[in-house]
């Protein structure tokens, strides 16, 4: 018979079942033969930048084809062979903004507007900007927040501002969080509420609300939203709501996130929530969304869910027992690859399909299958078998992956471990035999590391019914 494994089921120490998601494998929907689908592995990270660098990555953007990246409390500019300039320092801080115009790079870094023009990099002085939560450049202006209101440049001259070009988010009185632009109009996330913003011109602010386009839900954090397959993504709630991941467009909003997303999201405090961030990435066949948690980053595939009909999540960590946070952040592509930072040290990589550790350092996956159950009869598993791609392996390596099972889905049994096969050795079948047996029902778990560099169709199993 065969037993899906693209998502699994566990048990918490309270009465619940929970949704167990694959760890560093990607779902990848493709009927092959042998299934509507398959996992594979999910992409390694290579250093890209030889230079010395100082501090961990704030933020990246490709500008006039040009990579550029906050790291530390630098701006960076990073050419094609992976040489980092350092054109001066935009403070300390979180996580930055970037955006550009026709003729000028922005960084918003420390509730400061940064302007580099390709020459020479300046900080935004007049004291009528106020500080900078985020911003974004549309029609000729950058368009800042503070937090309370919205300000925009003069089109003249954008180191100026007017003082009475002034505004506000009044729908509901939360601090603004985030500005996003989606089809040249401004998406002012506040915590409760998103207001859109389109310009009309005129002697005072230039814009006004779209009233019909209100949402009545916001962001938790500054970056804890992006633009995801043409309408906003974001990490948030309304009033009186538990945050969740939903999408919002045209005053409507859809809900993401599964209850096992937000069993884990309700694991953090509000505060730590607002630290979260949100990226997408558009590659191949897949419509990536990264949602960065403290510990590992979950990330929702939207192309995937359209064609299994499903929700379609999985789980990146760069651990090798338990979860740690995913160290690739801020996608970029440029110069043919994408690129990204280092949140644990100071480097710049880039994604390769190829290998699976991260900065040279091996990472675990895993994947699991639903509770098999035989009407309460159980059974005798007589053989397991992963139908899987092999061979891939670095040459030189014999790595070994291991299964155990779960009765109960809290406790698991001592693994079983087998070879994953060498460099070469694609016609290597993965099986287990005598894998005991089950009284009511069982979970069965499959891990190895990325030395194990293998795409698992299906999983087949030879069960002897009892009773």
């Amino acid at each position: 018979m065969q037993i899906p494994i693209v998502q699994g089921v566990f048990s918490d120490n309270g009465p619940d079942l929970r949704r167990a998601y694959p760890v560093n494998l990607v779902p990848t929907i493709l009927p092959n033969g042998v299934s509507n689908g398959y996992l594979r592995p999910a992409d390694g990270i290579v250093n890209f930048v030889t230079t010395s660098l100082s501090g961990f990555d704030r933020g990246g953007i490709n500008w006039n084809g040009t990579l550029y990246r906050v790291i530390g409390s630098n701006l960076y500019e990073i050419d094609d062979s992976g040489v980092a300039t350092n054109l001066g320092n935009v403070d300390s801080g979180g996580q930055v903004t970037f955006d550009y115009s026709f003729d000028r790079l922005a960084i918003a870094s420390n509730e400061k507007l940064w302007y580099y023009d390709g020459t020479t990099l300046s900080q935004v002085t007049d004291p009528d900007l106020g500080p900078v939560v985020d911003f974004c450049w549309v029609d000729g202006y950058f368009f800042t927040t503070d937090g309370e209101f919205l300000v925009v440049t003069e089109l003249s001259d954008p180191t100026q501002v007017n003082p009475l070009k002034y505004a506000s988010s009044e729908a509901d009185p939360d601090p603004v969080l985030a500005i996003v632009k989606l089809r040249n109009e401004v998406h002012v996330l506040n915590r409760n509420t998103i207001e859109v913003f389109d310009n009309i011109g005129g002697d005072f602010f230039p814009f006004q609300r779209v009233e019909g386009a209100q949402v009545q839900k916001g962001s938790v954090g500054t970056h804890s939203c992006c633009v995801f397959m043409d309408r906003i993504a974001f990490l948030g709630g309304g009033r009186n709501e538990a945050p969740a991941i939903y999408v919002a467009a045209s005053g409507q909003t859809q809900k993401l996130s599964s209850n096992e997303v937000d069993q884990l999201i309700g694991q953090y405090t509000e505060a730590e929530l607002s630290r979260v961030v949100l990226e997408a990435r558009k590659d191949k066949d897949h419509e990536f969304l990264y949602v960065h948690l403290p510990d590992r980053t979950l990330v929702f595939d939207g192309l995937a869910t359209q064609q299994a009909g499903q929700p379609v999540w999985f789980t990146l960590t760069s651990s090798i027992s338990g979860f740690a946070r995913y160290r690739a952040r801020n996608f970029v592509y440029v110069y043919d690859k994408w690129i990204c930072g280092d949140t644990d040290a100071p480097g710049v990589g880039y994604l390769d399909e190829d290998i699976g550790t991260h900065w040279g350092e091996t990472v675990r996956w895993e994947c699991s299958t639903p509770i098999v159950y035989n009407e309460s009869n159980g059974g005798i598993f007589h053989e397991l078998e992963l139908v899987s791609l092999t061979g891939r392996t670095v040459f030189g390596l014999d790595p070994q992956i291991w299964t155990d099972y779960s009765t109960d889905g809290l406790s698991w049994s001592q693994p079983r471990y087998i070879s994953a096969g060498k460099s070469g050795e694609s016609r290597k079948r993965l099986v287990w035999r005598r894998q005991g047996f089950m009284r009511n029902f069982r979970v069965q778990r499959f891990q190895g590391t990325s030395d194990a560099r293998i795409s698992i169709a299906r999983l087949e199993a030879q069960i002897e019914p009892l009773g």
